[in-house]
C-alpha cells in the first residue's frame, strides 16, 4: 500500500483541501440536531417565535455553507482520483514493459488488461468516493455519539454499547467480502480471456464452424463470474438489514426511556428529539455501508492485485555499459538454457561464431531449440550457463535497451499494428526519414506491393495487419528492422511465405546493409545462400558447415534435404 499512497503524494494539497470542505459538511450536519434542540426548548415550548428564527436562520446559513462546500468537495476529489489512477495506469504500463518473458508468463495478457482498466478504475471511484462520501459515513457514527454524550450522557450510553458491535461485525463482513470480490476479478480475468481468445481466433472459428461451441464456452465463463458476484453482493447485502434491524430497535428504546425522563423531568424534550436525531444519522450512515464495503472489498481486492504487478522484481539487469556494436560477430560459448519454471533444458552446451557481415542460417525440427537461441541475444531470456559475446563484449554487461537498440529482430508470427504502412515501418525508428523508409521497403522487397496500395505508403493498415496476405506483413516485418540499420538482424523463419525468386532478391538486398544476419529457416533452398548453416536437434548443435559439407558428413542435413527434394518433384508434378 505505500506504493499506492507514494502516488498519492503529488496531490497531498487537493486530498487535504477535499478533506477539510468534507469535514465542514459533516461538522455541520452534526450540529443540526442540536440546533432543533435549541429551537423546540428555548423557542416552541416557551412561545418564542424570536429564538425559532434565530435557530433557524443559523441552521439554513450553515446548511448553504454546507452546501457550497460539498460543490467544492466534489471537484477537488475528481481531481485526485482522476490524477491517481492516470498516474498509477502509466506507472504499471511502464512495469509491465520492463517485465522479460519469465515475468510477462505470469500475468496473462486479459488478466492485465483487467488489472489497468477495472481495478484501476475500482481504485478511482473508492478514492473519489472516499473523499466525497464514504468517510463521512464512519464519521458521522463516531461523531454522532460523541455529540449524543454532550445532549444527554444516559441516552448516549445506549449508543456507546452498540456501535462497537456493530463495527466489529462491519469489518468482519469487509474482511470476508474483499475475499469474495478478490475471486470476482479472477472470474472476470477469465471472461476477458475467452473475449480476446475469440475476437483473435473469429476467422479460425468460422472456418470450422465453432460458433456454438464458442458461445457456450463464453456462457459457461459469464456465468461463473454471475454467480460468484451474486454470492458476494448477497453476503453483503444480507447483513446490512440485520444491522439496520438492531439500529431502529435502539432508536425505539431510547424513545421509550426518553419518554420515562421527560415524565420524571430528568430530561427537557429538545435533547430526547436530538438523541433521536443522531440515532437517525447513525442509521443512515450505517445504511450506506452496504454500499461502503462493497466499494472497498472490491478496491482492496483490486489493490492486492495491482500491487502484484508493481511488486514484481525485475530480475535481469537493465543497465550496464553503452557498448556500441561496431562489428556484429556474435559468439557463443557452451550456452545451455531452460526456460524458467522449467526442467526441460532447452539448449545444451551450444558454441558457435558468427564472423561480421555473415549470413547463418539455423536450422532444425520441430523443438529443436531454433527461437530459444534468437531469443538470448537480445537479452529476451538470460542464459543457465556459458556465455555470449558480441564483438568479443559479454552481452550481460551491455545496458539491455542500448544492446537491443542495435538489434533488429523479425519474429516468426509478423506483428503489425494499426495505422498507417509507413507508421508501421517507421515503428523500428521514431525519427527516420521518409526516404529511409522507401529504401528499407526496396530492401525487404514490398514496396512495389505498397505503391499499388489505394493511399500507397498512407494505406490504412487494419488490425494485426488484417488487410494484408502472409507474404505482405512478413516483408513489412523486415522492413521495419531494416529501418534501424541494425548491426545484428535476427529473422526468425520470417521468409516463410514468401516464393522462392522474392526470398533470394531480399537475401541479396541484405548483403548492402552492413549487419551479420542470422536466419531461421526450414528451407535448404534459403540455407544454401548461407555462409554458414547451424544444425540444431533437441537442443544441440550435432553440425555447421556450408550446404555442400554438410550434405557430405551430416545424415540428418541429408534426410532433410532429400525430403524437400521430393516435395518439389510432387510439386510439379502436380502443376503439370
Amino acid at each position: 500500500m505505500v506504493k499506492l499512497r507514494s502516488i498519492l503524494h503529488p496531490y497531498r494539497m487537493s486530498v487535504t483541501i477535499a478533506l477539510m470542505l468534507m469535514m465542514t459538511e459533516l461538522t455541520v450536519e452534526l450540529l443540526h440536531p442540536l440546533l432543533m434542540a435549541k429551537i423546540i426548548d428555548e423557542g416552541i415550548l416557551r412561545g418564542d417565535m424570536n429564538a425559532v428564527l434565530v435557530w433557524g436562520s443559523i441552521m439554513v446559513g450553515l446548511s448553504f455553507l454546507a452546501f457550497a462546500s460539498g460543490m467544492i468537495n466534489s471537484f477537488y476529489a475528481a481531481d485526485v482520483s482522476q490524477g491517481f489512477g492516470f498516474d498509477l495506469r502509466k506507472q504499471i504500463f511502464v512495469k509491465i514493459q520492463s517485465f522479460t518473458f519469465e515475468k510477462l508468463s505470469k500475468f496473462p495478457a486479459a488478466s492485465l488488461i483487467t488489472r489497468m482498466t477495472n481495478d484501476i478504475t475500482q481504485l478511482q471511484n473508492t478514492l473519489f468516493m472516499g473523499l466525497r462520501i464514504m468517510l463521512r459515513a464512519p464519521l458521522l457514527v463516531i461523531g454522532s455519539v460523541i455529540m449524543s454524550f454532550f445532549v444527554n450522557s444516559q441516552l448516549a450510553i445506549v449508543f456507546a454499547v452498540l456501535i462497537p458491535l456493530v463495527v466489529a461485525t462491519l469489518i468482519w463482513i469487509m474482511k470476508r467480502g474483499s475475499k469474495l470480490f478478490h475471486k470476482v476479478q479472477s472470474k472476470l480475468d477469465h471472461v476477458n480471456d475467452v473475449l480476446r481468445e475469440n475476437l483473435i481466433g473469429m476467422r479460425l472459428i468460422k472456418a470450422y464452424v465453432r460458433r456454438n461451441y464458442e458461445i457456450n464456452r463464453f456462457t459457461e465463463a459469464t456465468n461463473s463470474l454471475k454467480d460468484n458476484t451474486i454470492k458476494a453482493l448477497r453476503m453483503i447485502e444480507t447483513s446490512m438489514p440485520i444491522l439496520l434491524f438492531i439500529m431502529n430497535i435502539t432508536i425505539l428504546f431510547i424513545l421509550w426511556l426518553g419518554q420515562a425522563q421527560v415524565v420524571s423531568g430528568n430530561v427537557q424534550v429538545g435533547e430526547v428529539v436530538a438523541i433521536v436525531n443522531y440515532g437517525l444519522r447513525m442509521t443512515s450512515a450505517l445504511s450506506m455501508f452496504s454500499f461502503i464495503i462493497m466499494f472497498l472489498s472490491r478496491s482492496r481486492a483490486s489493490a492486492s492485485r495491482i500491487l502484484e504487478v508493481l511488486d514484481t522484481q525485475i530480475d535481469v539487469k537493465q543497465d550496464g555499459d553503452k557498448f556500441a556494436i561496431s562489428d556484429g560477430k556474435v559468439t557463443f560459448q557452451d550456452v545451455t538454457f531452460a526456460y524458467p519454471g522449467t526442467k526441460e533444458t532447452v539448449l545444451k552446451g551450444i558454441s558457435f561464431t558468427a564472423n561480421a557481415g555473415e549470413t547463418i542460417a539455423i536450422m532444425g525440427g520441430t523443438g529443436s531449440g531454433k527461437s530459444s537461441l534468437f531469443q538470448l541475444i537480445p537479452r529476451l531470456y538470460e542464459v543457465k550457463s556459458g556465455r555470449i559475446f558480441i564483438d568479443d563484449c559479454p552481452i550481460d554487461s551491455v545496458d539491455v535497451k542500448f544492446l537491443r537498440n542495435q538489434i533488429g529482430l523479425v519474429p516468426q508470427e509478423a506483428v503489425l499494428f494499426s495505422g498507417e504502412v509507413k507508421d508501421n515501418i517507421a515503428w523500428g525508428k521514431n525519427d527516420a526519414s521518409f526516404e529511409e523508409i522507401v529504401y528499407a521497403a526496396q530492401a525487404a522487397q514490398i514496396h512495389e506491393t505498397i505503391e499499388k496500395l489505394p493511399q500507397k505508403y498512407q494505406t490504412k493498415i487494419g488490425q494485426k495487419g488484417v488487410n494484408l496476405s502472409g507474404g505482405q506483413k512478413q516483408r513489412l516485418s523486415v522492413a521495419r528492422a531494416l529501418v534501424r540499420r541494425p548491426k545484428i538482424l535476427l529473422l526468425d523463419d520470417s521468409t516463410s511465405a514468401l516464393d522462392v525468386k522474392t526470398e533470394k532478391r531480399l537475401l541479396d538486398a541484405l548483403r548492402a546493409y552492413s549487419c551479420t544476419t542470422l536466419i531461421i529457416t526450414q528451407k535448404t533452398s534459403t540455407a544454401q545462400q548461407a555462409d554458414k548453416i547451424l544444425l540444431l536437434d533437441e537442443g544441440v548443435l550435432v553440425a555447421e558447415g556450408r550446404h555442400e559439407e554438410l550434405l557430405k558428413k551430416s545424415p540428418l542435413y541429408q534426410k532433410i534435404s532429400q525430403s524437400q527434394k521430393k516435395g518439389e518433384i510432387v510439386n510439379v508434378k502436380a502443376a503439370n
